[in-house]
C-alpha cells in the first residue's frame, strides 16, 4: 500500500496551477454519451475517479480516446447496452449520472448503486423523484437503479432540498425530454453551470443554470462538441488553505476567483492576506490564524468539501473556533486522526466541532478515510513538527492530480512511498534531515 511521508515545518512558497474540476468532469463525461457524434473534452483532470468512469463508458460500448494527459475524445455511437453493473460503477459516486444520460438518450437505464466516500447519508430519492416526474418508472432492484419510460415528457419539478447530484442528473434526462422542464430550488454550484454549458454546446436548450430555477426545453437530438472544463474550486481552496496553514506565500493559478469567494472571506477573517487577479489568487500568511465560526452551506456558502481543511487550519488558531457541518453527518471522521497530532477538537452531536487552537501539531501515523479528510491530514502533516505518515492515499488521489508533486514544487518535504519499502522511507528521511 502506498502512503505519503511528510516532514513538516516548511512554509509553502511559489506557484501552483489548478487542474480541471473533478465534479464537473464526471457530469460532463456522462453527458458526452448522449450524442452519437464525437465529443472532445479538454482540461480533464488526470485522477482515478475520471479513469474509472471512462472505463465504464468503454464497458457500455463507447469509444474513448485518451489523446493527451488532459484531453479525451468520446464517441458513443456504438453503445450496445444501457446496463452498467461492474465493480467500476460501484467505486465512484459520479457513476449515477449515467442514469440521467442513458434515460435521456435511450429512455432506459440500469446502473449499479454508486460508491464514493463514506461521509454520511447520500440518498438518491431526489434523483428518483425527478425521473418519476419526467414520466419514468424507477425501481431499485438487485442493487441497481432501474429506470424506464415510454417517453420522457417535460415537467415542473421542485427539489425539497437543493442537490447538486439530482439537479445535474435530472437536467441530463430533461435535455432530451419532450416539452419544457422547470427545476426549482435547483443547485447553483459552478459545476452545475459547467454541465449545463456543455449540454448547450451540444445543442441542448438550458437556461438559468447558476440560479435556483433552471428551464430546459427538450431537444430530439444532440450533436458533437469541443469543450474545456472549468478549474477545480476545491483543489484551489485546498492550496489556499495549505498556504495559510504553513504560513507561506503561494500564487494559485488557473482559477476563477468568483468561485473562491467563500474561502477567501474566511481566510481574510482569520487574518490571512488574499490578493485576487483575473485568473489567480495569492495567499500570504505570516502568523497563526485567528479563530472563526464556520457553517457549511450549499454554494455560494462555505462548501462542505472545504470543511476538513478549515477545521485543520483552525486547529492552530489563536482562540476557540466552532465549525458546524450542515451537509454530511460523517464529515468529522478525520478529527480522530487529527487529535493524534495534538489537535484539541471536540465533536458535539456529530455535526459541530469545538476547536481550541494549539501552538503546534506533531507528526504521527494517520489514515485517510475519505477524499477531503485525507487532504486535510496531508495539510496537517505540512503544518506539524517532525514526520507524518498518511495512509490510504488512494482516497486522496480520487480527487487530486499529482498532489505530492504539486506540494513538492511549493517546497513541501513530501513523498509517496510503498509502506513496505523501508529503504525509500529511510532515503526520504536522510534527504530532508
Amino acid at each position: 500500500m502506498e502512503q505519503y511521508i511528510i516532514k513538516g515545518g516548511r512554509p509553502l512558497r511559489g506557484e501552483v496551477s489548478i487542474s480541471g474540476y473533478k465534479n464537473a468532469a464526471l457530469g460532463i463525461i456522462a453527458a458526452a454519451i448522449m450524442t452519437d457524434e464525437t465529443v472532445k473534452i479538454e482540461n480533464v483532470p488526470d485522477i482515478s475517479d475520471i479513469e474509472i468512469l471512462l472505463n465504464v463508458l468503454e464497458e457500455l460500448g463507447a469509444k474513448v480516446d485518451r489523446i493527451g494527459k488532459h484531453t479525451i475524445r468520446i464517441n458513443a455511437s456504438r453503445i450496445n447496452t444501457t446496463k452498467a453493473d461492474s465493480d467500476n460503477v460501484r467505486k465512484i459516486r459520479g457513476s449515477y449520472y449515467l442514469v440521467g444520460a442513458l434515460l435521456g438518450k435511450y429512455n432506459k437505464a440500469q446502473i449499479a448503486l454508486p460508491g464514493g466516500c463514506n461521509i454520511g447519508s447520500r440518498p438518491i430519492d431526489r434523483h428518483i423523484k425527478g425521473f418519476d416526474a419526467l414520466g419514468s418508472e424507477v425501481k431499485i432492484e438487485h442493487g441497481l437503479i432501474c429506470a424506464k419510460a415510454e417517453k420522457l415528457i417535460g415537467a415542473s419539478i421542485y427539489f425539497d432540498e437543493s442537490s447538486v447530484g439530482a439537479t445535474i442528473n435530472v437536467m441530463l434526462a430533461a435535455s432530451m425530454a419532450e416539452g419544457q422542464t422547470t427545476l426549482e430550488n435547483a443547485a447553483k454550484e459552478p459545476h452545475v453551470v459547467d454541465v449545463a454549458n456543455f449540454l448547450n454546446s451540444m445543442g441542448a436548450n438550458i437556461k438559468g443554470a447558476g440560479t435556483d430555477v433552471i428551464r430546459i426545453k427538450g431537444v430530439s437530438k444532440l450533436h458533437g462538441s469541443e469543450y474545456s472544463i472549468i478549474p477545480d474550486q476545491i483543489e484551489a481552496g485546498t492550496f489556499m488553505f495549505a498556504a495559510a496553514a504553513s504560513m507561506g506565500d503561494v500564487l494559485i493559478k488557473n482559477v476563477i476567483p468568483k468561485h473562491l469567494e467563500a474561502f477567501t472571506a474566511k481566510l481574510l477573517e482569520v487574518g490571512v492576506n488574499v490578493e485576487e487577479y483575473d485568473d489567480a489568487v495569492r495567499v500570504i500568511a505570516g502568523n497563526r490564524p485567528g479563530s472563526a465560526h464556520v457553517k457549511t452551506l450549499a454554494y455560494p456558502g462555505f462548501l462542505t468539501d472545504m470543511q476538513p481543511l478549515m477545521t485543520t487550519l483552525l486547529s492552530l488558531s489563536n482562540g476557540t473556533s466552532i465549525v458546524t457541518e450542515s451537509i454530511f453527518e460523517n464529515r468529522f471522521k478525520f478529527v480522530d486522526e487529527l487529535t493524534k497530532m495534538g489537535a484539541s477538537i471536540k465533536v458535539v452531536e456529530s455535526n459541530t466541532a469545538i476547536i481550541t487552537g494549539v501552538e503546534r501539531l506533531t507528526g504521527a501515523i494517520v489514515s485517510a478515510s475519505d477524499l477531503r479528510g485525507g487532504a486535510a491530514l496531508v495539510m496537517a502533516g505540512i503544518m506539524a513538527e517532525g514526520y507524518t505518515i498518511v495512509e490510504n492515499v488512494e482516497f486522496i488521489e480520487r480527487g487530486y492530480e499529482d498532489f505530492e508533486n504539486k506540494m513538492q514544487k511549493l517546497g513541501a518535504a513530501m513523498a509517496k512511498v510503498d509502506s513496505n519499502d523501508l529503504k525509500a522511507i529511510k532515503k526520504f528521511k536522510l534527504k530532508v534531515s
